[in-house]
């Protein structure tokens, strides 16, 4: 088979190797949904977990032989039999066998250090382990994985005798033999050596498994299939142990658009900044931004100089194009932009701007003098828009502010403080006086001023205040410093973020809390445009 025709397994182990990741634990439904999630993908297999190591995954066995999967095979996961025992008497191996899957996944000890010191066995029984297990199961089951583990740290110690385990696995009928950086300390140069000398050696398939604990495990897992290796494992968005196992998120691009290897449908790999996303979401962990290929920032342009570039010609700031993997470009404002980052903008917008226009000057302007002061737009885009509307002399007023006052007192020690708003507005000719309390003076405030507003604005109601970040600008001055609010809102239909920047915490919170609603009318009142238009 030539390189260019060579299909590329990928065996995701989020549900296994990734649960084993500090601040990370999926429940059995969320295990399913996350099965589900991969086999749309594309994954050809996914490992559920060890049966013989606990209740959940036995749980998980019996409900994914429910689901009808499109194109997965869901995997067992366990050891070798244990020293002393017969196949048909270890308790782990009749536990893998007992869930019922079609294929299997056990690992060995290639590491003399560990065979000595962990096993605490004879390096003649433990070649007899990997072949009496493998062999045992491969008699009942169609497929047998050899996870090889600790085999890079093996074979620079002794290389005889790590040759000696694979051997052993690929004499007990093992369908794939998997090289394993356990402790994610190798470097893709001795990776490739290893994997090219091993191949040499070994006529069965060979895979990858490799940690992050370099920051290389991408790179190991590219440059092993290079070398010949057609199996890949690793996890969404890099979840696993310690610093992490490969991430599946940049492999299968980079087999596919960087290699040209065939791996998971391209069509289907649209579907991988969708996917990374939901796993984030179960797992209850934030989004990383600035991840390769499916974070936020990963097509993100702030620079004047690159955003002028990138609209002429993408390929110039970007190495593939965003839409392969279901990402998008995106055009950042702040301190570093340039016209193109304003006419961008003005355009996703639908306002047709020219780069001489005075308005784009006067926007530009007005831009670094805020950012200056500590306004930051690219996490608050709603208030750029608005910034740009009031350029335009299009921004419209629905309230006006007669005043507000928010207590916060603490009444007695060990008690949480009590918080009270209190505000004042105008909207057309009514006056509104209204209060509200809050478990702190911000939320106080946020409820007095929906209160008040919710009459005229019925349609405020539908937003959430999704989240609400406080950074200290330039912290000299201590308690007295600047502070930035980032506010990020939804209706259940679109979020949006806006910003407030002063001295006093609570002024900073009222202005990016009063753009969120001012946004949310203009939104409204657009749509309702474009609809009559």
């Amino acid at each position: 088979m030539k390189k260019k025709d060579m299909t590329v397994e990928i065996y995701d182990t989020t549900l296994r190797d990734g649960t084993q990741a500090e601040d990370i634990s999926f429940s059995v439904e969320d295990k399913i949904r996350i099965v589900r999630a991969l086999d749309e993908l594309g994954i050809h297999y996914i490992e559920g977990g060890w049966p013989g190591s606990n209740p959940k995954d036995v749980e998980f066995f019996k409900a994914v032989k429910k689901e009808r999967l499109k194109r997965a095979t869901v995997v067992a996961f366990g050891s070798t039999r244990r020293a002393g025992k017969r196949p048909s008497e270890d308790s782990n191996l009749k536990s893998l066998l007992r869930v019922g899957t079609p294929c299997v996944t056990i690992f060995g000890k290639t590491w003399k250090f560990h065979v000595t010191r962990a096993l605490r066995v004879s390096l003649e029984e433990n070649l007899d382990m990997i072949h009496d297990s493998v062999r045992y199961l491969k008699r009942r089951v169609d497929r047998v994985f050899y996870d090889a583990e600790h085999f890079f740290d093996g074979y620079r110690d002794d290389p005889e005798y790590a040759l000696k385990t694979l051997q052993a696995a690929r004499a007990g009928g093992a369908d794939c033999i998997v090289l394993c950086d356990t402790n994610g300390g190798t470097l893709p140069f001795d990776i490739a050596k290893i994997v090219r000398e091993v191949k040499e050696a070994i006529g069965t398939p060979l895979g990858i498994h490799a940690h992050n604990d370099s920051d290389t495990a991408v790179a190991n897992s590219l440059v092993a299939v290079k070398e010949g290796a057609c199996h890949v494992q690793g996890t969404i968005n890099g979840f696993g142990e310690r610093c992490g196992n490969a991430d599946l998120c940049s492999i299968i691009p980079a087999l596919k658009f960087k290699m040209g290897l065939d791996c998971i449908p391209e069509e289907n790999i649209k579907k991988l900044r969708e996917t990374s996303r939901f796993l984030y979401e179960l797992a209850n962990l934030p989004h990383q931004k600035h991840q390769p290929y499916v974070g936020d920032s990963a097509f993100a342009h702030k620079g004047g100089v690159h955003v002028s570039a990138v609209l002429k010609s993408p390929e110039t700031y970007e190495h593939i194009r965003p839409e392969l993997v279901g990402n998008t470009q995106r055009v950042l404002v702040s301190d570093l932009s340039g016209r193109s980052n304003i006419l961008y903008k003005a355009q996703q917008y639908g306002l047709d701007l020219k780069s001489d226009s005075p308005v784009v000057r006067k926007i530009l302007r007005e831009l670094k003098e805020l950012e200056h002061e500590g306004f930051q737009y690219e996490g608050a885009e709603a208030s750029f828009e608005l910034l740009i509307q009031e350029a335009l002399k299009k921004r419209e007023k629905y309230f006006k502010l007669h005043g507000f006052r928010v207590i916060d007192e603490k009444r007695e020690e060990g008690r949480p403080p009590y918080s009270e708003a209190t505000i004042k507005l105008e909207v057309g000719n009514v006056v509104e006086h209204t209060a509200a309390e809050g478990n702190g003076p911000v939320n106080a405030l946020d409820k007095a001023l929906r209160k008040a507003l919710e009459r005229f604005y019925p349609s405020l109601k539908e937003v959430k205040l999704l989240d609400f970040k406080v950074r200290v600008i330039g912290g000299k001055k201590g308690t007295a410093a600047r502070v930035r609010v980032l506010v990020e809102s939804g209706d259940g239909t679109d979020k949006w973020g806006t910003v407030g920047v002063s001295e006093n915490v609570i002024e900073a919170s009222w202005q990016a809390l009063v753009e969120s609603l001012e946004y949310k009318l203009y939104k409204d009142k657009r749509r309702k445009d474009a609809k009559k238009g």
